[in-house]
């Protein structure tokens, strides 16, 4: 494992660059094999540790790379180009980061932030079945002496699998509080029963949680879906936004890499070779472009994000313009990338849809990732946001009403 001293200054693109590229290039060749076999990415989770990825946000000084928001959310869309999954999985572990650089320093922050630069990642159970939160949550943290006991189950517990520390979401006495608990806590049970049909490797499962002891200093603060502006909920949707890049990203190198080594074409095609083809080259633009904007746009949030955590987090000026642009980047994102994965099985015949090239995972990650924040709601908070002036929603929650 790859350590950085107290005297280094914070990694450069190129020193970060330098050290994953290599490990996301070993991640990226067993992609298709992982897709037909529904492998969980354990051992890739393993690589990224042994470079410290998870400890990308964690100042120098304190074992990590001191790396900017920025330089964060690009190396995640390089991630999602050879591992979509992988990103979203750790989606809660960077919010987490993030929390502890905001805490007021001391001894528990420094504590988490070292453990993270140790290789500890953090995963998430947030969703409950049902009702969800649109109430309250159903999982509850309730008094056991000086400390807590959690009871309750999750599904959709992001990346929990992969994780060392779960983020649960929890009601304590009509208020809703987040909670860090060990993975591997007696009471905790884990499923990997996430049944999409794509993403299907990020560990998505369900989490029960059967009187989990909780330590006093593990309630980490308000929980999701508390009223209020945060930057959290901007940060999380462009973690997603960032793996539609990666998608769109190797979507457009697999399919090239395809049409430069293809002989055959048809009879009524405008050239010899598809690589010569005008219309072919056509789809492989239009893949190129939609990974282009979706990286640009997320690349820009990302600075504004970084603005806000490095002067006021709380400031509701900035906060707003953030999350009203997150939310309407996903009307541009979201629809190209999709159309792009559709459209790229038009570069050749019926042997583009062969199951060994697995062609169509790109579509399917991006069409499952797409729906995690449905974008009709968000084009409506827009559009009422334009018109009327109307707030944004920030920390919604899903479940019957």
């Amino acid at each position: 494992m790859s350590t950085t001293t107290s005297t280094d200054a914070p990694a450069t693109d190129e020193q970060l660059d330098e050290t994953f590229a290599p490990v996301f290039a070993r991640i990226a060749e067993g992609a298709v094999q992982r897709e037909q076999d529904r492998s969980l990415a354990r051992d890739e989770v393993a690589a990224l540790n042994e470079v410290r990825f998870g400890a990308l946000r964690v100042p120098v000084e304190l074992g990590g790379y001191g790396a900017s928001v920025r330089q964060l959310f690009r190396q995640l869309v390089n991630l999602a180009a050879a591992e979509s999954n992988l990103p979203q999985a750790l989606r809660v572990h960077w919010w987490f980061v993030e929390e502890q650089l905001l805490a007021e320093p001391g001894p528990e922050q420094e504590r988490w932030l070292r453990a993270v630069a140790d290789g500890r990642l953090v995963g998430n159970a947030i969703s409950e079945p049902g009702v969800g939160a649109i109430d309250r949550y159903r999982t509850t943290v309730t008094p056991d002496g000086a400390d807590l006991r959690l009871s309750g189950t999750k599904y959709y517990s992001t990346g929990s699998l992969y994780a060392d520390h779960i983020v649960v979401a929890a009601d304590q006495d009509g208020e809703r509080v987040a909670v860090l608990v060990d993975a591997d806590a007696e009471g905790v049970t884990q499923h990997d029963d996430w049944d999409g049909f794509g993403q299907r490797l990020t560990a998505s499962g369900t989490t029960e949680f059967d009187g989990v002891a909780v330590p006093g200093d593990r309630v980490l603060g308000p929980g999701y879906g508390t009223p209020g502006r945060t930057y959290g909920t901007a940060y999380l949707q462009l973690v997603q936004l960032a793996v539609l890049a990666g998608i769109a990203q190797r979507a457009t190198d697999d399919v090239a890499a395809w049409v430069r080594d293809r002989t055959r074409t048809f009879t009524h095609a405008a050239a010899d070779l598809p690589r010569h083809d005008p219309l072919v080259q056509q789809v492989i633009g239009r893949l190129s472009s939609a990974a282009y904007s979706a990286r640009t746009i997320v690349l820009d949030i990302a600075g504004q994000l970084e603005h806000i955590l490095a002067t006021d987090s709380a400031d509701a000026d900035l906060l707003d313009r953030v999350e009203f642009d997150v939310a309407r980047a996903q009307a541009a994102v979201i629809p190209s990338v999709l159309d792009a994965t559709t459209q790229l099985f038009e570069v050749g015949g019926a042997s583009i849809t062969s199951e060994s090239l697995r062609l169509d995972r790109h579509w399917r990650n991006a069409r499952t990732i797409s729906v995690h924040n449905p974008l009709i709601y968000k084009l409506q908070t827009v559009g009422d946001h334009v018109l009327n002036g109307s707030d944004l929603p920030y920390a919604w929650s899903a479940g019957a009403r």
